[in-house]
């Protein structure tokens, strides 16, 4: 399969120019006419990573996190340690950032609202046009301990617990889900009427504003909850009879 289809294909289901994004997404590096066969994915484009898809033999690696955020200045240092491999193995590199979260059936959080059985969903968290969250509502409702239970035992935590931060009422319906670093979505939660705001690392400033806001923020790792984008994108090239590999390399963050 050509990279160019497979390219233009994720960029029109994923809506990539539609965002308003730090990241560039799409194809960062690699020709558009090179042909693929093996595809590894993972959600960081770190060396560690890169290192062993080229160590698979991968035509091509996916991510979540990409090399190139606004633009590259120059090519040294780690970004040169990054970029080199690929050119080295001819390996190419596709990253969508923003895109793969928001997206409503293949984005991470459509996929964890999915783990946590949300129902009547609604686009949450706004940025720029688009928005990268969801909010609905649970089949059945939460207690802090059982909704902390349940995200530690579907999520990839890197051995660390979900930390909890437990403001909320005593039954949690109403959740919100923002995935990454989206301690700065939780006046929106609030004004959603979410119970509880899911979401993956956070900042000194959420526990006040958590306790003021009668929330209960559940920090789950910015890792954790941003593998299920990638995986949803690994099934689609399955489908297209590529060969695939998951790169898993948990941070514990």
């Amino acid at each position: 399969m050509q990279l160019s289809e497979i390219a233009s294909d994720w960029n029109e289901r994923l809506r990539v120019d539609d965002y308003a994004d730090a990241a560039t997404n799409g194809l960062q590096v690699g020709s558009r006419e090179m042909d693929v066969e093996r595809v590894a994915f993972a959600v960081d484009a770190a060396v560690e990573t890169i290192e062993k898809a080229v160590e698979w033999d991968a035509d091509l690696l996916v991510t979540h996190h990409g090399v190139v955020w606004g633009g590259l200045d120059s090519v040294t240092g780690h970004e040169y340690d990054r970029v080199a491999p690929l050119i080295r193995n001819d390996c190419a590199l596709y990253a969508a950032h923003l895109p793969l979260d928001g997206h409503p059936e293949l984005g991470n959080a459509a996929r964890l609202a999915d783990v946590l059985g949300l129902e009547n969903r609604a686009p949450f968290a706004e940025s720029g046009p688009e928005h990268t969250g969801v909010k609905g509502t649970a089949s059945e409702s939460y207690t802090a301990e059982s909704l902390r239970e349940r995200l530690e035992s579907e999520l990839d935590t890197g051995g660390q617990p979900v930390q909890v931060l437990d403001f909320g009422p005593e039954e949690l319906r109403e959740i919100a889900v923002l995935t990454g670093g989206g301690a700065d979505w939780l006046r929106e939660a609030e004004a959603a009427g979410a119970d509880a705001f899911v979401t993956g690392e956070g900042k000194q400033k959420l526990y006040h504003e958590a306790r003021e806001a009668g929330v209960s923020v559940f920090l789950a790792g910015h890792y954790a909850t941003e593998t299920f984008g990638v995986q949803a994108l690994q099934a689609e090239a399955e489908a297209w009879g590529l060969e695939t590999t998951f790169v898993d390399h948990p941070t514990g963050l």
